[in-house]
C-alpha cells in the first residue's frame, strides 16, 4: 500500500489532472497567466520599445514548450523512482534514501538533490526550449534573448516539485 502512495506522488501532476479533469481549467490558464506575466515584466525590465509585438509573438511557444519541459522533469523523476523500486532488493540503501523524497524532499539531502535535479532539468529545458522558441524573432538582439530565456527559466521552472506532500 506505501507503494501506491509513493507513486501517486511522484506523478501528482499527472495523476491529479487524469482522476480531477476539471483542474485544467486552472492549470492551464495559470500557466498561462504566469508565463505571459514573466515575459512581460522581463521585456519591462530590459526597456524594450516592442513589447506587444514580442509578446504576440512569444506567449503561446513559451507556454507550450514550459509544459514540455515540465513534463521533461517530471519523467526524469519517474525514471529514478521506478529504479528506486526496480532495487529495492538488490539495492536496500538506494531505495531507501529516496522513499521518502516524493512525499517530503526536505526529509534528506540525497532526497532532496533528487528532486531538485528535476526542476534543473526542467529549468535547462525551458532555457533552450524558449531560445529556441526565439530564434526567429527579430525584435529582440542576442542578450535580449538571454535574459528572456534565462529568466523565464529560473522563475517558471518546476519548484512546486518541491513543495512536501507529507510532513513527518
Amino acid at each position: 500500500m506505501k507503494r501506491d502512495v509513493r507513486l501517486y506522488n511522484v506523478l501528482f501532476p499527472v495523476w491529479i489532472l487524469y482522476f480531477f479533469p476539471q483542474l485544467w481549467v486552472i492549470v492551464v490558464p495559470g500557466n498561462l497567466v504566469i508565463d505571459c506575466l514573466v515575459l512581460f515584466l522581463t521585456l519591462l525590465a530590459l526597456r524594450h520599445r516592442d513589447k506587444k509585438g514580442v509578446m504576440k509573438t512569444l506567449w503561446w511557444r513559451f507556454w507550450l514548450l514550459g509544459f514540455a519541459a515540465d513534463f521533461i522533469g517530471t519523467l526524469w523523476l519517474t525514471g529514478i523512482w521506478l529504479l528506486a523500486s526496480l532495487t529495492q532488493q538488490t539495492l536496500p540503501w538506494f531505495s531507501e534514501i529516496f522513499s521518502g523524497a516524493y512525499l517530503n524532499p526536505f526529509r534528506s539531502l540525497p532526497g532532496f538533490m533528487l528532486i531538485f535535479s528535476g526542476v534543473v532539468l526542467a529549468g535547462v529545458c525551458i532555457y533552450f526550449f524558449d531560445k529556441l522558441a526565439m530564434r526567429r524573432c527579430g525584435l529582440l538582439t542576442g542578450r535580449e534573448k538571454h535574459v528572456v530565456a534565462l529568466t523565464m527559466a529560473i522563475v517558471t521552472a518546476p519548484w512546486t516539485f518541491l513543495i512536501p506532500l507529507y510532513i513527518g
